[in-house]
């Protein structure tokens, strides 16, 4: 499997009135942990976009475990999730980065656009047969 894990340091920015991670806030550090994953293993956005694609966002779960509040500690694990499609899925957890304590888990699904014609790949891009050849 391949796996990033990244840390995040909780900001006052980050959270609600009540003091805890507001909920919309999951969804950027999930897509602070795909841009982990793209630097660390060949597969940045800038790296789809110069092979001429786009990757939207098309499904995205997360189940919510505990509260995350300010000055918190976390670790993000991301982990890539092979398909056999046309399609980049990602697992997520967040985790205390010294408590172990699970506050969320979570699940995006990517599709390749063609970037000049808007067009939904139902292939795997070139680019990408390439690179999961090299590294699964």
């Amino acid at each position: 499997m391949l796996v990033v894990e990244s840390n995040i340091n909780i900001r006052f920015s980050d959270t609600d009135a009540m003091g805890v991670v507001w909920h919309g806030n999951y969804l950027r550090f999930f897509e602070d942990g795909r841009e982990a994953f793209g630097e660390a293993h060949g597969l940045a956005y800038l790296t789809m976009y110069h092979a001429g694609y786009f990757t939207p966002i098309v499904r995205s779960e997360i189940d919510h475990k505990a509260a995350i509040y300010y000055g918190d500690e976390v670790k993000l694990i991301t982990t890539f999730i092979p398909q056999r499609g046309a399609k980049l899925v990602f697992e997520f957890k967040l985790v205390g980065k010294n408590t172990d304590v699970v506050y969320a888990v979570g699940k995006t699904i990517q599709v390749f656009l063609n970037a000049e014609t808007r067009q939904l790949e139902l292939n795997n891009p070139p680019f990408y047969e390439e690179w999961k050849l090299k590294n699964m």
